[in-house]
């Protein structure tokens, strides 16, 4: 598990970059911790720069929407997922658990 920052730095509405290769994004939902991956999957955007509205993310660079519970896009155009990360919050520390699958892997079949 890779420790992120406290909770009480994380308040909601707001995120934190986490250079790891790639880099990972954990947002705060309305109090529900999320993390995915940073990079937009249409174009090298930065997601954590983007918009926060409930579960959905917007990317700052052309407005593609990903859905932070499943990584899936929700509108044009990026087409395909990002991948998501467990979030744990342990003695008041977020930590994340990465992935080891590709974003897609779950739409293909195979277990996340």
């Amino acid at each position: 598990m890779i420790p992120v920052c406290r909770l009480e730095d994380l308040p909601a509405g707001e995120s934190v970059r986490l250079d790891t290769a790639p880099p990972v994004a954990v947002f705060n939902a309305d109090g529900e911790l999320f993390a995915i991956d940073d990079t937009c999957s249409h174009q090298d955007a930065s997601l954590s720069e983007g918009w926060l509205e409930g579960c959905l993310v917007e990317c700052p660079l052309h407005a593609a929407s990903f859905d932070l519970r499943t990584g899936r896009p929700v509108c044009l155009p990026a087409r395909r997922p990002v991948r998501t990360h467990q979030v744990y919050v342990e003695d008041g520390v977020v930590h994340v658990r990465l992935a080891t699958t590709d974003a897609g892997a779950a739409d293909k079949g195979s277990a996340a």
